[in-house]
């Protein structure tokens, strides 16, 4: 991480402490009900409560229009509160006279959490003139928020450029886990791309076959793959338009000498609904009723034969309608046998994506894996190979 400021270049005691956060949780009837994030955010934020710092919490909560009592950070705080096991304050503005009047009156080692940052139109325009507000209220910048990393915003990137910026415990934590895969990877790599579309991974997609061994594809986007080969779909999900561009990602494989691995069967039903009367075809097999909705044994079997022979591996997407019953079993069965190949210290596994963190949880192997990202359109800006605005303000100079 010598590319990136880190708490481990600078000294916080007596300092006010601006803290990038991601608070942005699920919150039910005015109680968080995953608090995962918060989990993430707690190791910065009590290294430098402990080290003597004053830490002003800083986030978003949902998309308001302007200030919206619906979409208050304060149920949010008491969560953190509960979380850290230490005292919380929660004041009701993010800039100006009490914001300013509550910092003031903070003493080393304090926690304090401002309320959501987007109840001001200039968070998200990255105006100069509410990033200077902010930063009045600190002395130092810290971004622990991955997951808003790529969008430049005043509390994600703006504070970066007119307050000494560095990266906090869980954001260093993401960029070392992404370095170990993507930068200096054991070989054989492999990365599995899952999900509805290719269009939304075709950036993802053209940076990875320059950098895997092996990639596999799963979910619906290999139908539209399976299609460039002229095999029969049915009546499954696939974008017939990008056949062409499917095909030429298969020629640039070949080219490359990367293995691309799709499924050889499938598990097929009429309806999409959960408990859908289902069977197990070959690809070669599927009839013009047939609804893909899952890889079969023999698909399963081959991507966990390259798995066992990958030394790295990087996931971002399901194989199947893994929310359904019993279209889950492809994307279970896959997860169980990289949690067990990197439990037994054969594989390192790096995970990401909303879709791909509830398919781990459906599995039950989260806390197996090497490393999950909770961040969505982030993990996938950063492996598409763009630059994160949040995490290039850090950068070394």
């Amino acid at each position: 991480m010598d590319k990136f400021r880190t708490l481990d270049h600078v000294d916080v005691k007596g300092k006010r402490v601006l803290v990038r956060v991601d608070l942005n949780v699920p919150v039910e009837n005015g109680v968080v009900s995953d608090a995962t994030r918060i989990e993430r955010a707690a190791q910065a934020i009590t290294e430098i409560a402990d080290k003597g710092g004053k830490v002003i919490l800083l986030s978003h909560f949902g998309r308001p229009k302007g200030r919206d009592a619906k979409l208050s950070l304060k149920p949010v705080a008491a969560e953190v509160a509960h979380v850290l096991k230490r005292p919380v304050k929660f004041v009701d503005d993010c800039i100006g006279v009490k914001a300013e009047a509550a910092v003031a009156a903070m003493q080393p080692g304090e926690i304090i959490c401002l309320e959501n940052t987007r109840f001001y139109p200039g968070e998200e325009k990255n105006d100069p003139a509410f990033v200077a507000a902010l930063a009045k209220l600190g002395d130092i910048w810290v971004n622990d928020s991955f997951s808003t990393a790529h969008r430049a915003h005043a509390s994600t990137e703006g504070l970066g450029h007119v307050l000494p910026a560095y990266a906090g415990r869980s954001l260093q934590a993401e960029l070392e886990a992404f370095e170990k895969v993507l930068d200096h990877p054991q070989r054989p790599l492999a990365a599995i791309v899952g999900g509805a579309k290719v269009s939304t991974k075709l950036d993802l997609l053209g940076n990875l076959l320059d950098k895997v061994d092996a990639l596999i594809i799963g979910g619906a986007m290999a139908n539209t793959f399976l299609l460039a080969l002229d095999k029969k779909v049915g009546k499954s999900l696939v974008e017939r338009d990008l056949t062409k561009t499917a095909q030429e990602i298969i020629d640039k494989a070949r080219h490359a000498k990367r293995e691309l691995v799709l499924p050889v069967d499938c598990v097929v039903a009429e309806k999409f609904e959960a408990h859908a009367p289902s069977q197990t075809k070959l690809v070669a097999d599927v009839d013009v009723n047939d609804m893909i909705l899952d890889i079969g044994p023999r698909s399963i079997e081959h991507v966990v034969s390259v798995l066992a022979r990958s030394h790295t591996l990087l996931w971002n997407g399901p194989f199947g309608a893994f929310e359904m019953e019993p279209f889950d079993n492809g994307t279970v069965e896959v997860a169980e046998a990289a949690a067990e190949l990197t439990v037994a210290g054969k594989l390192v596994t790096v995970a990401g994506g909303g879709d791909t963190v509830a398919a781990l949880n459906t599995a039950g192997v989260t806390d197996r894996f090497t490393y999950v990202s909770t961040a969505g359109g982030a993990f996938l800006e950063w492996l598409e190979g763009k630059p994160l605005p949040g995490v290039e303000v850090l950068r070394v100079k």
